[in-house]
C-alpha cells in the first residue's frame, strides 16, 4: 500500500522534510549538472527534487502512481503533474534523456516491471537515478517518515534488480546521515559531512544511476549465435548467410544479368 500524496506532501512541508530535501537534491544535481534543452520525467513522489530541472529542461514530466494519488505541480503554475498506471506508462518510447524514481520502487507491487516501464520510456543515451530506503540506515525503521515504508534495498540489491529490468548499473552514492528526528534537522548539513566520512554505510538513501544497454542481445538457448545490431547494419552470423528460400524447401532462383556483347 503506497503513501498517500497528501502524506508524502506534508513530509516535505516539515523541518525534516526539507532537509532531506535539500541533501538528495544535491546528489541529484551533482550527477545531472545541466538539464537544458533536455526531457526529463520524476516518477513516485519526485518534485521535491525537480525544481533545477524544470527552470531549465525543455520538458519535465511528474508521473504520480495511482495507488498514490497526484498533486498539481508546480504550485501556480501551469500543470506538469500526472496520474499512471506505473507499469504502464502514458508516455511515447525512447523519449526521456533523465528520469528520476523516488519512493517509487520500495512501495511497487512489481519493481522489476516498473524499473523496464521506465527504460522503456527511456532514450537511448538516457540516464536513471533511482533513490531508495537503505537498509542499513536509520531511515528504514522510521515510519513517521516516506523511507519508513515498503522494501529498503542494499546496494547489492538494487544492483541486481536494475540488471534484471535490463538496465545497467553506472554509478551510486549515499545520501541523508541525520537521524530521522525533527529535532536534529537543523544539524543535517554536519551529519551529512561527518556521516560520509565516518559511517557512510549508515545512510539512509541509496542513490543509483542505470544507463539503457542500447546495443546487448541476449541469445536465447545453447546454440543461439548472437547477432551485432548497429544502426542501419545487420551483421551476419559467423556461418555466412543463409540461403534465400522460395517456395517449400526450393532455393530461389537466381537472376543474372546479361552479358554485354
Amino acid at each position: 500500500m503506497r503513501r498517500d500524496v497528501l502524506d508524502l506532501r506534508a513530509f516535505y512541508a516539515a523541518p525534516l522534510g526539507r532537509a532531506a530535501r535539500t541533501m538528495l537534491t544535491r546528489k541529484v544535481e551533482e550527477a545531472w549538472g545541466d538539464t537544458r534543452g533536455l526531457d526529463v520525467l520524476g516518477l513516485g513522489y519526485a518534485t521535491p527534487f525537480l525544481d533545477a530541472a524544470r527552470t531549465n529542461a525543455r520538458r519535465v514530466i511528474a508521473a504520480m502512481p495511482a495507488q498514490q494519488g497526484v498533486e498539481v505541480w508546480p504550485h501556480g503554475g501551469r500543470n506538469q503533474a500526472c496520474l499512471v498506471e506505473e507499469t504502464a506508462l502514458p508516455l511515447p518510447n525512447a523519449l526521456f534523456d533523465r528520469v528520476l524514481a523516488v519512493h517509487a520502487l520500495e512501495e511497487a507491487d512489481d519493481p522489476a516491471a516498473l524499473l523496464a516501464e521506465i527504460g522503456r520510456v527511456m532514450a537511448p543515451t538516457g540516464r536513471l537515478i533511482v533513490a531508495v530506503s537503505s537498509r542499513d540506515g536509520a531511515w528504514a525503521g522510521a515510519e513517521g517518515t516516506p523511507f519508513g515504508h515498503g522494501r529498503p534495498y542494499s546496494r547489492g540489491q538494487l544492483e541486481s534488480l536494475i540488471r534484471e529490468a535490463g538496465l545497467e548499473p553506472a554509478g551510486w552514492t549515499r545520501a541523508l546521515y541525520v537521524p530521522p528526528f525533527a529535532a536534529m534537522s537543523a544539524w543535517a548539513e554536519g551529519f551529512e559531512q561527518v556521516g560520509a566520512r565516518l559511517w557512510p554505510r549508515f545512510a539512509g538513501v541509496i542513490l543509483m544511476e542505470a544507463i539503457k544497454q542500447t546495443f546487448a542481445v541476449k541469445p536465447q538457448g545453447r546454440r543461439a549465435r548472437a547477432r551485432v545490431f548497429a544502426p542501419g547494419v545487420l551483421l551476419p552470423s559467423p556461418a555466412g548467410p543463409a540461403p534465400v528460400r522460395h517456395g517449400k524447401g526450393r532455393p530461389a532462383p537466381v537472376h543474372k544479368a546479361p552479358s554485354e556483347p
